[in-house]
């Protein structure tokens, strides 16, 4: 464009420099809409290149609409002698990267000579424009917000309060606004430094406080007092009532308390309702259970003793004053009257007596929905509960049902130590118990048959259809024996395909009828789905007292039976006889086997990972061992591992373990693989030898590895048998650094107090509890019992034995660490295992890239501009 003549070449040069360095965007149009310029910010405004703009239509910057409104703007229906009109408007601009740009257009029309321009100042006001609808929202929010909110400025004077600010303290927003916050709130026991100037001290993440202040009444008023600085000096506090809150939490960690000591259940219910009655001198509380549809009561001691055993043992029901009704419901049942009231009729010449009218009782529910209890209270006059009874009782049903839950899972425990989860049948400790009784009670001249059964192909049902299947048909198995015994006789489980019947006052004719109608129940193959499964077994019989009267020789001798029969054929039975050398013999021969494969390194290490719930990274992985011999063949664990106990192989085979998956943890390091941990399975034997700490040790500085990469897993009969000795080698092993897992829980030994006292680092939930959880609530109930033990013992708990993906989403809900099992891989050949390990990282990668592309782009960071005088 040309300038006029008054102006020196100077003077247009520096016009024109101030212009290219200005920070908004500059065009000039002239009166037939052409660019006459376009400066240097304009390019990053409109994303172009302005080399060849020049003269040509204004709509070459890409956008119609603004060209069109700085044209009409400056030159439409203004006032032809008007030099230097001015007009202004937003817009946004859409650029070709697709950015959508927010813009504040300013025009102002000059006349050059004879020429009239246009010359547009655009400057982006994105983040202004965000801002302002940001505060427009948050401001929205503060209003309904159902806390109260104060925004101060830098020298802490009000400048905004919201609606429940009101209600909480009384003030009108117009009383508030100007006054200093802390001499409108602070009164004689605030703390006035702590409420004087909040903001300057706080950074943006902000910083929460409990304070004293008073309201408009004079009234005493404990807050909660989250406050946050803003940049621009301004102060924002959110304000909680917590006057009563702190009472609760003093009762929830009273309670809390309590059950982390194990206190009983009625002590502990006692001292819950003795804070009630503190905090609300006006009641009179109980805490009842619910079991198996009766009233049980826990805990009153304001209660007369004789309505409390009056209680005990009351069938729930709509008729059964507050506490029976309520349980009978499920919802809270109020009776302000107790004399008039249809539901206390049989029930009201106690609670009247002693000066108790009126009862208000709540249910407390499992996290399953049953009402396992029920929390009343009783007050000495006609009257309904108020706001703070209310929130009294939501605490307590809260506790309550914690503490009741925590008395049940303890129960599911102690009965998990007894019975088979999977068939519900007795298991290996409590099967001594039933033999014990059978020949305590055996007549003179009579016997006790003792049969030994072991499903005959077993692993090929799991290897082959998977573990669920494998489960189905144990439980199917089990059934079909049950139908085929006495109701005096007795059915265990052993542990994995092994049962046992007891058999009361059976000779050796009637125990062989019986195990030929075993046989011939089980010809008749089980359906698996589209699968027809082939069953069988093969059975070993003794018989006392002809063979023994020692318990443990007895299931010897039908174990050392029962193999014979495997060695005739299976799907079969046999009678232990003394002559019966030949599963000695057998036992010579694996043993020796099994003492070359440990000598020769023959044995391996099959790995399987285990999955964290949270974020699906790698937890760690488990080593088992594997034995596959060039004569016997593939040898299961669940055979070799008992025979290296037997005979005294088990030390080699542990420390053959350790030093195995160490130097394969050392070889995947030196790949670059992060594998955190690796599990080892030791015997309960491996812990009775006081140098196990010092021989891992040995062993991860050969391989020079940190101490945590060891998770070495244990069996609860760890501390079944010398006891002392093997905690003192544990709490060797965990001040080294090694952690130890606690494999298999559940199945075997059970206190919580003596498990505490463990220094384990992790739980396993066996794999028997997965098949029902989706389906079954006991089932379900069980695994919250284990992970919530892991959780207050702060372990973690991993899942054995998971193949679907409902049985991971219950145990993520849950809380569960980590899960092993066929959903992601079986256990595997390290080189089979490095692959999976491969193709798992790139899949979960794939999803997380996919889930980060998806994602909204993050606003930019704010900018600070400063502002420039208009030229003109």
């Amino acid at each position: 464009m040309e300038v006029g003549d008054s102006l020196s070449a100077d003077d247009r040069d520096v016009r024109l420099a101030a212009l290219e360095r200005t920070r908004d965007a500059v065009v000039i149009v002239d009166h037939d809409g052409h660019l006459r310029y376009v400066n240097a910010a304009a390019e990053s405004t409109f994303g172009l290149d302005r080399t060849g703009l020049l003269g040509r239509a204004v709509g070459a910057l890409g956008h119609d609409e603004l060209g069109a409104r700085i044209v009409q703007a400056a030159f439409a229906a203004v006032d032809p002698d008007r030099p230097l009109g001015q007009a202004g408007f937003e817009i946004t601009i859409g650029r070709q990267d697709r950015r959508a740009v927010r813009a504040a257009v300013s025009v102002s029309r000059a006349q050059v000579g004879s020429g009239d321009y246009a010359i547009a100042f655009v400057r982006d006001i994105t983040q202004e424009v965000e801002q302002r609808e940001g505060i427009a929202a948050l401001m929205t929010v503060a209003e309904r917000a159902s806390r109260a909110v104060l925004v101060t400025d830098r020298d802490d004077i009000i400048i905004y309060t919201n609606p429940s600010f009101t209600r909480l303290f009384g003030y009108s927003a117009e009383e508030t606004k100007g006054r200093h916050a802390g001499e409108l709130l602070a009164g004689r026991h605030s703390n006035r430094r702590t409420i004087a100037s909040p903001a300057p001290d706080i950074d943006d993440e902000g910083s929460e406080q409990q304070i004293l202040l008073y309201a408009k009444d004079g009234g005493e008023i404990w807050v909660s007092a989250e406050v946050k600085g803003l940049r621009d000096g301004r102060g924002v506090a959110l304000l909680t009532d917590i006057s009563e809150s702190v009472q609760l939490r003093t009762l929830q960690q009273l309670t809390l308390s309590a059950l982390a000591d194990e206190i009983p259940i009625t002590e502990l219910a006692d001292r819950m309702c003795r804070f009630v009655e503190k905090i609300a001198p006006d009641v009179v509380s109980s805490l009842q259970q619910i079991e198996s549809g009766l009233v049980r009561p826990l805990g009153g001691p304001g209660l007369p003793d004789e309505y409390s055993r009056a209680l005990d043992g009351v069938a729930i029901g709509p008729e059964k004053g507050s506490c029976g009704t309520a349980a009978y419901f499920g919802n809270p049942v109020l009776a302000i009257d107790i004399d008039t009231d249809p539901r206390w009729q049989p029930f009201k010449a106690l609670p009247l007596a002693a000066g108790l009218r009126a009862c208000w009782s709540s249910p407390i529910k499992a996290k399953d929905g049953r009402v396992i209890g029920t929390f009343a209270f009783y007050f000495r006059e006609c009257r309904a509960p108020s706001r703070w009874h209310e929130r009294i009782v939501d605490a307590c049903v809260h506790l309550g049902a914690l503490a009741i839950e925590r008395k049940e899972a303890r129960a599911q425990i102690a009965r998990l130590a007894y019975y088979d989860m999977l068939t519900g049948l007795p298991n290996r400790a409590r099967l001594r118990d039933l033999i014990a009784q059978a020949t305590g009670t055996c007549p003179p001249g009579q016997h006790v048959a003792l049969a030994f059964l072991d499903v005959d192909n077993f692993k090929d049902v799991n290897d082959t259809l998977g573990h669920a299947a494998g489960d189905d048909f144990l439980v199917a198995f089990a059934q079909r024996l049950r139908e085929q015994i006495r109701p005096c006789d007795m059915l265990a489980r052993l542990g994995g395909d092994e049962f046992v019947i007891v058999m009361p006052g059976r000779n050796a004719s009637e125990a062989g009828l019986v195990a030929s109608r075993i046989a011939e129940a089980l010809a008749l193959p089980l359906g698996i789905g589209t699968w027809q499964v082939p069953m069988s077994a093969s059975i070993g019989i003794s018989l006392y007292p002809d063979n023994a009267t020692d318990i443990d020789v007895l299931i010897r001798q039908a174990d050392t039976a029962m193999y014979q029969a495997k060695r005739s054929g299976r799907s079969t039975y046999r009678f232990f006889s003394e002559d019966m050398n030949g599963a000695a013999e057998e036992r010579m021969a694996y043993s020796a086997a099994l003492r070359n494969a440990i000598t020769f390194d023959l044995l391996e290490l099959h790995y399987q990972p285990q999955i964290g719930t949270r974020d699906g990274a790698i937890h760690g992985v488990e080593a088992l061992a594997r034995w596959n011999d060039p004569v016997l063949g593939a040898v299961s664990p669940a055979k070799f591992i008992p025979l290296a106990e037997e005979c005294g192989l088990i030390e080699q085979v542990a420390l053959w373990s350790i030093r195995a998956a160490c130097r394969q943890m050392a070889a995947w390091r030196a790949l670059g693989l992060d594998i955190p941990c690796v599990s080892v399975n030791l015997s309960p034997i491996n812990f009775q030898n006081p140098n196990l700490a010092d021989l891992v040790s040995d062993i991860l500085a050969e391989l020079r590895l940190p101490p945590e990469v060891l998770m070495l897993e244990v069996t609860e009969g760890v501390i079944q048998n010398e006891r002392s000795l093997a905690i003192e080698t544990m709490n060797a092993l965990r001040r080294l650094g090694v952690g130890l897992s606690l494999d298999d829980f559940g199945t075997g030994y059970s206190s919580l107090s003596q498990l505490a006292q463990l220094p384990i680092r992790e739980l396993k939930i066996d794999r028997g509890f997965m098949r029902d959880i989706a389906h079954q609530s006991s089932a379900r109930a069980v695994v919250t019992a284990v992970v919530r033990v892991g959780q207050s013992l702060q372990l973690s708990v991993i899942a054995e034995g998971v193949e679907t993906d409902e049985q991971f989403a219950l145990l993520a809900e849950l809380g569960c660490d980590a899960v092993q099992g066929f959903l992601y891989a079986p256990a595997l050949t390290p080189a089979a295992f490095e692959l999976w390990l491969v193709d798992y990282s790139a899949r979960r990668g794939a999803a997380m890239s996919k889930r980060v592309a998806g994602a909204p782009i993050p606003a930019l960071p704010e900018l600070r501009a400063a502002a420039m005088r208009r030229l003109g």
